[in-house]
């Protein structure tokens, strides 16, 4: 059942790829696993996925020495600063960081492990109170900032679109932060490396790939409706 709802999000990726002009590997598909368990993320890595989604450090902590060391990580949920030093040398990308605090916790951790950490920007574009993210207007200011962190690179820009019944609601939220990915990207601002932008989840992934999207993060339309009462 895994390997068909796989499939059939893949085909669905692949067709919008094509109606937006692009090509299958300008997309790449992370299958958001928070709350799965070890033998259904197996089950997704052996049917080709490498790209794997977590919201929560203490999943990505329990999974990681579980599961084939190919995998790679992405921390898509909100981190707060005192994790980041359990996460900084396991994900290959942080897709929210919002703050200027956030950042540089990341900085030192990544300094003292020794690593280079790739992020995102992420930003509220519908504005909405329950969701985390800079605002559109502040996020050139906060990549400025960020820029002169050491062991830090920006890569991009992610948001988290509200949950509509009609994807095409959503369509004008994408064509802002790739406007806004556009904008920034032409700045040239040393240390900032626009080549990924995260938008798109499960009921909406395939207008976000039409409005530009390099990541989609989709989990319900792979694994089935969350079962928050499963450890991983």
């Amino acid at each position: 059942m895994i390997r068909e709802r796989l499939e059939k999000v893949q085909n669905s990726i692949s067709e919008a790829v094509k109606a937006s002009g692009r090509d299958d590997k300008d997309v790449t598909l992370i299958a958001v696993s928070k709350t799965k368990p070890v033998e259904m993320i197996k089950e997704v890595y052996d049917a080709g996925i490498r790209d794997f989604g977590e919201n929560k450090v203490q999943e990505i902590i329990d999974k990681y020495p579980k599961l084939p060391s190919d995998i790679r990580w992405h921390l898509i949920g909100h981190l707060q600063t005192n994790k980041v030093k359990y996460i900084i040398d396991k994900v290959c990308m942080i897709h929210s960081v919002d703050s200027l605090k956030l950042a540089q916790e990341i900085s030192r951790q990544a300094i003292k492990h020794n690593v280079t950490a790739d992020i995102l920007i992420e930003v509220n574009v519908a504005g909405e109170d329950t969701k985390f993210g800079v605002k559109p207007e502040d996020t050139l200011s906060l990549c400025e900032e960020i820029s002169a962190l050491a062991n830090v690179r920006i890569r991009g820009l992610m948001t988290v679109a509200p949950f509509v019944d009609d994807p095409e609601e959503n369509r004008a939220v994408f064509c802002t932060l790739r406007q806004l990915f556009v904008d920034i990207d032409a700045k040239n601002i040393d240390n900032v490396c626009m080549d990924c932008l995260s938008m798109g989840m499960s009921n909406d992934y395939t207008v976000a790939i039409e409005e530009g999207a390099t990541f989609v993060r989709v989990g319900t339309s792979i694994f089935g409706q969350r079962d928050y009462g499963v450890k991983g």
